[in-house]
């Protein structure tokens, strides 16, 4: 089957290590299945792993990708769970197991024609949505869903800034915050994607660090440490910052007598469980919003994909179709 693997890590310059090619079909061992991709999603995880973060040398070749939308054994339509774990070690939260995975780092991931997973990860994707649109949901849109209906603590009307809209988890936090009625703010330092970001549903756009017309109830932080500082300012007393990443840099001063001072909570928030990436589906149906999606490419052509993530050069979703 044609795959795109990882072969050699690279710090500087990740894209030599990605490789494109014919790789063996999967065997599903005991208690796994196989599902034939029909639509898989690029996530900035895919680009660490080319970094040789999470990754040792002797897994190398693996296949990249962690989000995968297709049809399983039986013909049915599917979303596969991502997260390889086992809920009873993580006390009912398999993203809380010691042990966890992902899809593409302990086993071969989505970027191939057929992926091996096991049985439980397997989720039944509505009608309502395409598979390049379902294929959005396990990584960016679970995360975003986690974080902002599960880590944050929120009310509708409550108001939310979401530092640098344009990705996939700040376009998901965007859109699924307007549909729950939070009033959303976001930040860019482009102002074409300030306006995207404004079109897809965000009440304001500001400059990254621009003072706030008032202090919010929660930030939504992906981007670490460029944005840090300027997240704590921007809550009111009692606030909580909820952190999925930190792709700009994760070591910022903690101004730790501003967390204590004003009471403020830091909650760290990893992906989400197959039951929510389940109710995330239906969210979506039920309330008719969609991912938002940069483009969409075969998956022969990945390269492309990944070149532009790595220059930021996207707004939404990048999809592979094998």
């Amino acid at each position: 089957m044609f795959a795109v693997t990882a072969s050699q890590f690279d710090a500087d310059n990740p894209l030599t290590g990605l490789t494109l090619g014919e790789r063996p079909d999967p065997v599903a061992p005991e208690g796994w299945t196989t599902v034939t991709v029909k639509a898989t999603a690029l996530n900035h995880h895919d680009l660490w792993s080319l970094k040789g973060v999470g990754l040792r040398a002797e897994q190398l070749p693996i296949i990249l990708g962690c989000d995968a939308a297709g049809v399983d054994e039986d013909g049915n339509e599917v979303i596969v769970h991502s997260v390889i774990g086992d809920p009873d070690r993580g006390g009912g939260d398999e993203t809380l197991d010691p042990k966890r995975s992902l899809l593409s780092e302990s086993h071969d991931g989505t970027f191939a024609e057929k992926v091996a997973v096991p049985r439980r990860n397997i989720v039944p994707k509505p009608a309502e949505l395409s598979f390049e649109e379902a294929a959005c949901l396990p990584t960016a849109w679970l995360t975003a869903y986690r974080m902002l209906f599960d880590k944050a603590g929120l009310a509708p009307g409550s108001t939310v800034l979401v530092q640098g809209a344009g990705g996939g988890v700040a376009t998901a936090l965007i859109a699924l915050g307007a549909a729950a009625g939070f009033r959303v703010w976001v930040t860019s330092r482009s102002e074409g994607k300030r306006k995207r970001a404004l079109e897809l549903g965000a009440d304001e756009a500001f400059e990254p660090g621009a003072r706030l017309p008032e202090r919010v109830d929660a930030v939504m932080e992906t981007v670490g440490e460029a944005t840090w500082s300027h997240s704590l300012k921007s809550l009111r007393p009692g606030g909580r910052i909820v952190v999925s990443g930190a792709t700009s840099g994760q070591v910022p001063p903690a101004e730790l007598s501003r967390v204590f001072f004003l009471q403020l909570s830091v909650v760290g928030s990893t992906m989400g469980t197959r039951d929510q990436l389940e109710r995330l589906a239906r969210f979506l149906v039920k309330s008719g919003v969609r991912p938002r999606i940069d483009r969409v490419l075969p998956l022969a052509r990945a390269n492309e994909g990944f070149a532009a993530m790595a220059e930021g050069e996207l707004f939404g979703k990048i999809v592979f179709t094998p």
